[in-house]
């Protein structure tokens, strides 16, 4: 299996390096002198001004900037068939373009136009009509772009071949004779081994115990749901990758505000399958004898530990040189998941009964039994919600409108560029201090902000344990309707369209104009709903696929949720070390990036592979 992926992983590098590369722009570039150097996502525009006798300002706006104000481009002097001027344009997303005359300030056109990446290209702008005085706008494509997007076809195809030679392979063996020739050339034992592991579980117990006992040890793994393990090693896999930077393409980076890329939907569902685990784990716990107060013990140390492991081992804050208190980000994902465990775990501790087992609390509306015998939990936690939303919406932010849930800088025409996040980031700034947040938010390249925001800051920690709460409740589903699978499911897609309807509601399907937008930044409710409604659905199926029907093993993303901490951490540690990044011939170049980054995801499944196949499983 690990020699398969290791050949799996060269197989991925020549195929993408394969990829066009970049072109170098020089049709027209000598009219405007030499062209200035593109880096990736970028184009070069020649501005081609045909007016008689009058300059020209060209700014322009991102179309995924919402209610930005437009930014200066160039400066045209005077054409008559002048050279022009030259411009750097961006082509992740589509941009405005507005011309104005330089003397009169006049808006001559407005453009809209989605340029590719590595392109070419010409505004020519000319009188269509010298009595009508019309003026037109046209782009014209000098020198064709390159598909940026080729990389990661080649990527896909590459790993669908890997897999489609796992399962021919895995067919093989249930022929007899090759079966027969495969165990003469291999240890009968542990070629035996290997297969039945493929649909058995690990010999240990559940992250949150630690318990010594043999028998506690087979007993609990035997009962181990798969399906558990291949949604937190899905989220983790995909964490690492565009943690790696996602072969540089926008739509694998966090989105810039308001909205949802691949890389906002990993760490909610981390800490969505954390809280189900909560649930299964402390059930399993005190059913077996286990004190609250014990239990409470395991609860604080493994929070401390995150936050400790947060706050010195993987600091972003590295990069600004020695890491010091002077310059110590104190929030972080480690610190967001230990303070989010410390309050689900014990909130679930303190409200649940030693001899609760599944399906014998009693409840008055057998259809509720996941949800009334647990009231208690849901007050706390709408509370905590009550308290956000006061917050968020109430709190007065100097020089910033109330209840201001925007990115500051050039959105909203410019009027609040130090207003980013509103509440959120006032009370960081506030309790925290500058210098111990995130200096590097998403929002400040498309958004040009200047202050520091911190994703992972104290206020989006409340919804953070909504998220976890979610999870827990999904875990108390599996707890009441044990080996019910039917009923499994069902709730499991009623708690899907409830939380799908909540997020219509607040968003009013809208990614800017609903009441709370879809945010990461701020983690919104609507974030955590919508989040939590697909967490709903993806564990649905991958409980049918791997625990009901047994189609599929996991494999290959039960072995990272089966050691996830170790491969979180470890991906930070050694993130710019051999072989997980080495030096590239184009550092400008999306299928040079994507082979890295896709290699390095992949070893980190190769390692957890090769841990569980020894039977190594980093707990705290």
């Amino acid at each position: 299996m690990a020699a398969a992926l290791a050949a799996a992983v060269a197989a991925a590098v020549g195929a993408l390096l394969l990829a066009p590369g970049r072109t170098q722009s020089g049709a027209d570039a000598s009219a405007a002198g030499p062209p200035p150097p593109l880096k990736m996502d970028q184009a070069l525009l020649l501005v081609r001004d045909e007016l008689p006798a009058r300059g020209l300002r060209l700014a322009a706006r991102s179309a995924a900037c919402h209610r930005c104000s437009y930014q200066l481009l160039a400066v045209v002097p005077p054409g008559d068939g002048g050279p022009g001027a030259a411009a750097v344009v961006d082509t992740q997303h589509p941009l405005n373009l507005l011309l104005n005359g330089s003397r009169a300030g006049s808006e001559l056109c407005k453009i809209q136009y989605h340029f590719g990446e590595f392109g070419n290209y010409s505004l020519v702008v000319k009188t269509l009509s010298t009595s009508a005085k019309t003026i037109s706008c046209e782009v014209v494509i000098n020198e064709g772009p390159i598909n940026s997007y080729l990389p990661i076809l080649f990527a896909f195809l590459v790993y669908l071949g890997i897999l489609a030679i796992l399962i021919i392979c895995r067919l093989l063996m249930k022929i007899g004779p090759v079966r027969n020739w495969v165990y003469k050339k291999l240890n009968p034992r542990e070629t035996d081994r290997l297969i039945n592991s493929e649909l058995g579980s690990p010999s240990t117990t559940d992250s949150i115990n630690s318990d010594p006992s043999p028998r506690l040890w087979s007993a609990t793994s035997r009962q181990r749901l798969r399906s558990l393990d291949t949604f937190r090693g899905l989220s983790l896999v995909i964490m690492v990758f565009v943690n790696y930077g996602g072969g540089k393409y926008w739509f694998f980076k966090h989105e810039s505000w308001n909205g949802l890329t691949v890389a906002d939907l990993v760490f909610p569902w981390f800490v969505f399958i954390m809280g189900t685990s909560i649930s299964l784990s402390l059930s399993s716990m005190l059913r077996w004898g286990s004190s609250k107060q014990k239990v409470l013990g395991k609860i604080l140390w493994r929070s401390f530990l995150l936050i400790l492991l947060g706050v010195i081992v993987v600091n972003p804050n590295y990069c600004l040189g020695a890491l010091s208190w002077e310059n110590l980000r104190i929030p972080g994902v480690l610190q967001r998941l230990g303070l989010t465990y410390l309050v689900v775990a014990a909130l679930e501790l303190v409200f649940t009964r030693a001899d609760a087992d599944s399906g014998t609390l009693e409840t008055s509306c057998p259809a509720l039994q996941d949800i009334l015998p647990f009231w208690p939990q849901w007050i706390f936690i709408l509370m905590l919600e009550v308290i956000w939303l006061c917050l968020t919406f109430l709190l007065p932010v100097p020089g910033c409108p109330r209840g201001y849930l925007g990115p500051g800088g050039i959105g909203d025409f410019g009027h609040y560029p130090n207003c980013t996040g509103g509440a959120a980031g006032y009370i960081d700034r506030l309790v925290l201090g500058e210098k111990h947040m995130y200096q590097h938010p998403s929002c400040n390249v498309l958004y040009q902000t200047t202050v520091p925001y911190d994703p992972e800051g104290i206020l989006g920690t409340i919804n953070t344990i909504l998220m976890a709460f979610l999870g827990l409740q999904a875990g108390k589903i599996i707890l009441s309707y044990k080996d019910q699978h039917k009923q499994i499911m069902g709730r499991f897609f009623i708690w899907s369209i409830v939380m799908g309807i909540i997020s219509a509601i607040l968003t009013k399907c809208s990614k800017e104009e609903g009441f709370i937008p879809v945010n990461k930044n701020l983690w919104s409710t609507s974030y955590v709903t919508t989040l939590s409604c697909f967490a709903f659905i993806l564990l649905l199926l991958m409980y049918y696929l791997v625990d009901v029907k047994r189609l599929w093993s996991g494999t290959p993303f039960f072995y990272p949720g089966m050691n996830s901490i170790l491969v979180y951490i470890g991906h930070e540690v050694f993130e710019n070390y051999f072989p997980f990044k080495w030096k590239m011939k184009d550092s400008q170049s999306h299928a040079e990036h994507l082979t890295q980054n896709l290699t390095a995801t992949t070893l980190w499944v190769i390692i957890s592979y090769l841990l569980y196949r020894k039977k190594i499983f980093w707990k705290i």
